[in-house]
């Protein structure tokens, strides 16, 4: 069966009326990380359809989870990651988990880092 070039290009522009522009999800982590703490209090939100979406449900998260001053450290459409120690932090996104805490690890900039949260959409 022959499909005519016309016809195909009819289907895709269709198509991409319908569709949305952006069909990715994205995903942010907000962190109660007071220096000094050892461990830092976080909420992460996966598959929200908005930056802002990604980012109110994140602090929703950190609060539910009992923490007081929850702030948005990182909003990510693939992956994202926080690493912090006692004194530094340091944020991270890519497109794998491996990246994103590469990148945290890296800007956090010392050894005693680790990551504290990761994930991706």
């Amino acid at each position: 069966m022959n499909i005519s070039p016309k016809l195909t290009r009819g289907w895709i522009v269709a198509a991409s009326l319908v569709l949305p522009l952006s069909t990715f999800a994205v995903g942010a982590i907000a962190v109660d990380d007071q220096q000094g703490d050892s461990e830092p209090g976080y909420g992460i939100s996966t598959g929200a359809s908005s930056k802002q979406e990604a980012q109110r449900q994140a602090v929703k998260e950190c609060r539910k989870a009992g923490n007081d001053s929850c702030k948005v450290v990182v909003w990510f459409e693939t992956c994202g990651a926080y690493a912090a120690s006692r004194n530094y932090f340091g944020i991270g996104y890519g497109s794998t988990l491996e990246k994103a805490e590469r990148m945290a690890l890296k800007e956090c900039g010392h050894n005693r880092c680790k990551v504290h949260v990761s994930d991706c959409e």
